[in-house]
Parts: structure tokens; C-alpha cells; sequence
């Protein structure tokens, strides 16, 4: 996957592909929106599935938006070793830059053993981002 974030923990691959979405931002309105892909994959030797995800999302202002909930998109995958999973999400922002980050909350289903994996932090960028260094 090019130019995504990667993380990998106890096998588990996660990549994500940002993409800023002008046609339904308003800037002047101070609504700025971006898509993710993100594909996880399962390079271990275990059967896991994914059962709830933990996003947290930081504006150009610092404020922080936690958001827990289950599985992904409606779905709680199960990945077998070698198989992978792929979903498309969003999200909003009242400013035009910011960054996400999270975890993925996991079990190996053969023996019922939680675990969680890293979802690499990212980035947020828009045309309309103040890029002056200070």
C-alpha cells in the first residue's frame, strides 16, 4: 500500500491511506472531511478477530475526541493466518489540519485470549492548513 501508515503488533499489519475530501468540505465553514482506508492483516499463525475499536482524534487546536465502539463498519472480522481485511471510513474536523490514532481490540480465537493492536497515528492534512513554521 503506498504512502500508507504502518504499525504491526503480534502480527498484526495495519496500514492507512488518508484522503481530504473537498468536495464535502466547507472551509469557509470551518468543516474540513477526510477518508481512511485501513487494511489489517493477519501475519501471525493464529485465527483472531476483531470485536471493538478505540479512535482518538485530535484537531489543529488539540482538542481530543474519543470515540470506543464495536467492530468496524457494522463488521467484527475474523482473519485467518495470511487473510486480510479492508474498510473505508471518515471523518470530520472544525479545523483544516489534525491527526488520528487508536487501537483495535482483538482476541485470538482458538483460546479466548484478548489483545490489542496499534492502528498508527496519522495525519490530517488539507490544502487550507497553515504550513508556517514557527
Amino acid at each position: 500500500m503506498e504512502n500508507a501508515f504502518l504499525a504491526t503488533t503480534a502480527g498484526i499489519k495495519v496500514a492507512v491511506q488518508v484522503f481530504y475530501l473537498e468536495d464535502q468540505s466547507k472551509p469557509e465553514a470551518g468543516h474540513f472531511v477526510w477518508a481512511y482506508r485501513v487494511t489489517i492483516k493477519n501475519q501471525s499463525d493464529e485465527r483472531v478477530q476483531l470485536l471493538k475499536r478505540t479512535w482518538k482524534i485530535t484537531d489543529a487546536h488539540g482538542r481530543v475526541n474519543q470515540v470506543h465502539g464495536d467492530g468496524v463498519v457494522g463488521e467484527q472480522p475474523v482473519l485467518g493466518a495470511g487473510e486480510s481485511f479492508e474498510y473505508t471510513s471518515g471523518t470530520p474536523l472544525p479545523t483544516s489540519s489534525g491527526f488520528m490514532t487508536g487501537q483495535y481490540h482483538m482476541i485470538r480465537t482458538g483460546s479466548g485470549e484478548p489483545f490489542d493492536i496499534a492502528i498508527p497515528t496519522f495525519s490530517l492534512d488539507s490544502p487550507y492548513q497553515n504550513t508556517r513554521l514557527h
